[in-house]
């Protein structure tokens, strides 16, 4: 497919809501546990217990493995750009920086991912609509943050460093995860976990010598329960079920909407308040969407000309 990757539907919108509400949840969860556990025994056992769930769905589905090692080649380097890498960073950064800052700096994703997608391929052009959205969705993001999360960028530079390296990574993994389109979402889900369990297990014995960890609190485990079987298990499966039907530019947009998940969900679950920074903040990030998906701009300009 050569021509410009068009606006998604409704299906895929409301999967992309779904990925951004439980992903939204996952910062409560990495809350809980950088307070009692060390980042590369979290980021494993995320990715270890989300492998040994998929693989079971994978075999009672009668779903087979990839047969190929340039298949596995693949996943591995996927495994790189979209788990071990931009997981430990966030982890890391997240021990200094702010959620409001980490989410705002987290949202640079669509930029990446725009840029990225105009080098490497033919149907995902850089177009004025995809840029211009992905600014205003940034702009967006930080608005309904606040100026109290804007205003300590600067200090605490390498961990705030960490959540954009993590964007870029997030930014290539979503291009990178086009060639998975053929093979089912399921079976993508679960090889990128299980190449994620491999690679973490070393850093993890050689960094935090988990043997030597105390037990975590019942809260602790029921939270990496959560982050691994909802977070990571459930959400990759969208995750490439997106990719696969509407494109890496589009599935990037999950991070303007983490943030909202967030919002909406502490008001539900924690009782915090939705302040005007909010709610404009996410009318601003709702014109973005409008803009990447290109439908209703396009519609506007051809009743001008009209």
């Amino acid at each position: 497919m050569t021509q410009q990757q068009s606006g998604m539907n409704p299906t895929e919108w409301g999967l992309l809501l779904l990925l951004s509400a439980i992903w939204g949840g996952s910062f409560y969860f990495f809350a809980i546990l950088i307070k009692e556990l060390p980042v590369f025994t979290i980021v494993f056992l995320r990715v270890f217990l989300a492998t040994l769930a998929l693989w079971v769905v994978v075999l009672l589905s009668g779903l087979k493995a990839p047969d190929s090692l340039s298949k596995w080649k693949d996943y591995f380097i996927m495994c790189l750009l979209n788990n071990v890498v931009p997981f430990s960073l966030i982890v890391w950064g997240e021990s200094r920086v702010a959620p409001g800052l980490g989410a705002v700096l987290n949202a640079t994703t669509p930029f990446f991912t725009v840029l990225v997608a105009h080098a490497f391929t033919t149907n995902e052009r850089l177009s004025w609509n995809r840029l211009t959205g992905a600014l205003v969705g940034l702009f967006g993001v930080a608005a309904m943050m606040g100026l109290d999360a804007v205003k300590t960028m600067g200090s605490d530079i390498y961990y705030q460093l960490a959540f954009v390296l993590a964007s870029v990574c997030y930014g290539l993994s979503s291009v990178w995860a086009r060639r998975f389109s053929a093979t089912p979402p399921l079976v993508n889900a679960a090889s990128q976990t299980a190449a994620s369990s491999l690679m973490l297990l070393p850093l993890m014995l050689i960094f935090d010598h988990p043997w030597a960890l105390p037990m975590p609190s019942n809260l602790a485990i029921f939270s990496q329960l959560g982050l691994s079987l909802l977070c990571t298990a459930v959400a990759y499966i969208l995750f490439f079920t997106i990719v696969k039907r509407a494109g890496s530019t589009n599935i990037s947009l999950v991070t303007f909407l983490v943030p909202i998940s967030a919002i909406i969900l502490g008001a539900a679950l924690l009782n915090e308040q939705i302040g005007i920074n909010h709610i404009l903040g996410m009318l601003v990030i709702g014109v973005g969407l409008a803009l990447i998906d290109g439908r209703i701009p396009a519609k506007l300009i051809a009743a001008t000309r009209g």
